[in-house]
């Protein structure tokens, strides 16, 4: 060691000691000095954490990361989260690119702003809008949260979440004059062109004249997690290496698991737990919950659930879909049963476990190397006890849903033999399934292939039998109808329609609506649709003065009690409205507790102020969905008195009265 080393180990000892004895004194802050000036940068953390001093902290933590490994540096942090100090562990997380780790430390510190911009740089926009929410619900009166709230819900694509959120912000709160251009760029993206001029009418008021630029996502649009050298490594494991589909709930990705060096796809929800994203998570979720306990051949394994995504970690399926290949053109009938025969045993073996699929289709029938059929996405999934049938309410594709849940009837094992039916039919034929009493509405398949014969048709039919006793008893029994026969190897001469999937057919390219692909309870079919661009349903209802008003009156609200106005489109004469979520009271009597009461009084207290009324409070419009009451939207005319019915309703609902059906 030469002189100078020397002398600078000295005087790292020399602070070294004197940082200790500073600590013994209490002297906190100036025992984090000493350590820096020592080299211990970790030990500065811990002391300038426990001294509260921000600025010695700030440059602790910016020499763990600039002069320690990445290993030890991880260490560090969570050696400040566990001592609680956890405000300064997502300081040095954030440095650090763990954004994941930082959020839920921040969450700990109270520092929910940080806590939610860390969240969404995760790729976890979900649990930033909880950690918003959880905010409010403690402190309503806190502005700030809210515009944050707002801004994230925007940048989503939650238009209508963003305005009931900015609509909250109070006209004192520092934040409004923030909130005003943001509200009127809501308001103008759905279409209330009323609503944004009065907005950019306060604006200008209060002299917010200039409208900043729409803000990105903290990080940009993209997944945030760590990047090491390749792609994105998603909960510090998998190396992302393209997306490979997304929709307004959730993100698929193919990645590398860097443990294994397996391929698999990271299944990542996205939606937003405002609206319909309470829906949506509780779809992934129950999705998880079924492939955990379903471990067959013939279903994409489930590798590993992420709570903290959340997120699915699944079997990656080189051989696309059923879909996909549909589109390609015919498949040999032998080869359409073997398919059909592997979703039957995969069917089977779930019910026997008490899971109903109730979304069998192309899209959801995947194919791994060996082109062995596999079933996936169990969102749609009930389970329980099979014994009796699944809750009712239609659920699934249209195309493949049996007349039972068309009609919004409980659903039951025979619905999904029905599902494989119309798949099968569809594989037969090239043409959706549409069998009527006995016969097949549009053609029997050996009118298409002339090899088939009468009991295949037979087979089929029994299948998609409109009276679900008619259907075989069993997937299993099912199954063995259809192998005891001989289906032929060769190509039908005939195929009607290259396949589209998702029939009744999907908007074409440039087109948004289309038809529904969940119908709820069935009660708004007439005017429910699918809005392909942001993958939801939608209420379409005719736009005169009349529902002009009454939307007008909804949108300036921002009630959640009270039905969502998303767009108002004059060009085409149509205002879009959210469906209601979760059960009505007609088909799931309940009591109704006061402070439920109270928040319906209030919402519909709103709209009468802003000269609105519902006129319709009875068993069929009020919906019980996430231990909240929604009100549908009206299905009628408002009659003359419809203030006066809203207050009579409530009035008789506050004395224990039962809802009107």
């Amino acid at each position: 060691m030469n002189p100078d080393e020397r002398e600078t180990a000295e005087r790292s000892r020399t602070h070294a000691e004197a940082s200790r004895r500073l600590e013994e004194a209490c002297d906190f802050a100036g025992a984090a000095r000493e350590a820096l000036l020592a080299g211990d940068a970790r030990r500065a953390a811990r002391m300038a954490a426990l001294g509260g001093d921000e600025a010695t902290a700030r440059e602790a933590i910016a020499r763990i990361v600039e002069r320690l490994p990445r290993e030890i540096a991880l260490a560090s942090a969570s050696d400040l989260a566990s001592r609680g100090f956890s405000k300064y562990a997502g300081a040095l997380y954030v440095q650090l690119g763990e954004h994941a780790e930082a959020a839920s430390a921040f969450v700990a510190a109270g520092e929910v702003m940080l806590a939610a911009e860390n969240f969404e740089r995760a790729g976890q926009p979900a649990e930033a809008a909880r950690a918003l929410e959880g905010a409010l619900r403690q402190r309503p009166e806190d502005a700030a949260p809210r515009l944050a709230l707002g801004a994230l819900l925007a940048r989503h694509g939650r238009t209508e979440g963003a305005i009931k959120a900015l609509q909250q912000i109070g006209a004192s709160a520092p934040e409004r004059a923030a909130a005003l251009p943001l509200l009127a760029r809501c308001f103008e993206e759905v279409g209330l062109a009323e609503a944004a001029r009065e907005t950019r009418a306060e604006m200008a008021r209060l002299g917010v004249h200039a409208e900043p630029p729409a803000k990105e996502a903290p990080g940009g649009s993209d997944l945030k997690n760590e990047r090491r050298g390749g792609g994105v490594v998603l909960f510090g494991r998998y190396e992302t290496t393209r997306e490979i589909a997304s929709s307004a709930h959730a993100r698929l990705v193919e990645a590398i698991d860097r443990i294994s060096g397996e391929r698999v796809a990271v299944k990542i929800f996205s939606g937003l737990v405002e609206g319909a994203g309470r829906d949506a998570l509780q779809r992934f979720e129950r999705e998880a919950r079924a492939l955990e306990r379903l471990r067959h051949p013939n279903v994409v394994p489930l590798h590993q659930y992420v709570p903290e995504g959340p997120a699915m970690v699944l079997a990656f399926m080189r051989g696309g879909s059923l879909a996909d290949k549909m589109r390609e053109g015919p498949v040999a009938p032998a080869r359409a049963v073997e398919i059909a025969c592997l979703l039957l045993s995969a069917l089977g073996e779930a019910h026997r476990l008490g899971i109903l699929h109730r979304d069998v289709k192309p899209a959801n029938v995947l194919f791994d190397d060996a082109g062995t059929a596999m079933l996936s996405d169990f969102g749609a999934a009930h389970l329980g006890d099979l014994s009796s049938t699944a809750t009712a309410g239609a659920i699934g594709t249209y195309a493949y849903m049996s007349p039972e849940q068309r009609l919004g009837r409980p659903a039951g094992i025979t619905s999904d033999l029905y599902a494989v039916g119309a798949v099968l039919y569809e594989l037969l034929t090239g043409e959706a399934a549409e069998p009527t009493r006995g016969r097949f509405h549009r053609g029997a398949p050996s009118e298409t292939n002339p090899e088939l014969g009468a009991e295949h048709d037979a087979a089929v039919a029994a299948l998609l039998a409109d009276e679900p006793d008619r259907r075989p008893e069993d997937a299993f029994q099912a199954r063995r109808a259809l192998s005891a026969l001989r289906w032929p190897e060769a190509l039908p001469r005939r195929w009607v329609t290259p396949n589209p999937s998702e029939r009744p057919a999907a908007p074409r390219e440039g087109e948004r609506l289309g038809p529904p692909l969940a119908l709820g309870d069935g009660r708004d079919m007439a005017s429910l649709r699918h809005d392909a661009w942001l993958d939801r349903e939608v209420l379409v209802i005719p736009m005169d003065e009349a529902s002009l008003a009454r939307a007008r009156a909804f949108a300036r609200t921002g009630s959640p009690a009270l039905p969502t106005v998303l767009r108002v489109d004059r060009a085409a004469g149509e205002i879009w409205v959210a469906p209601p979520l979760g059960k009505a009271l007609a088909d799931a009597p309940r009591a109704i507790d006061p402070a439920a009461i109270e928040r319906l009084r209030q919402a519909l207290a709103t709209l009468a102020a802003v000269g609105g009324a519902h006129g319709y409070i009875d068993a069929q419009h009020v919906y019980w969905f996430d231990g909240e009451i929604e009100l549908a939207w009206p299905r009628k005319p408002a009659p003359p008195d419809a203030a006066e019915r809203d207050l009579a309703a409530i009035e008789a609902l506050t004395r224990g009265a039962p809802l009107s059906r």
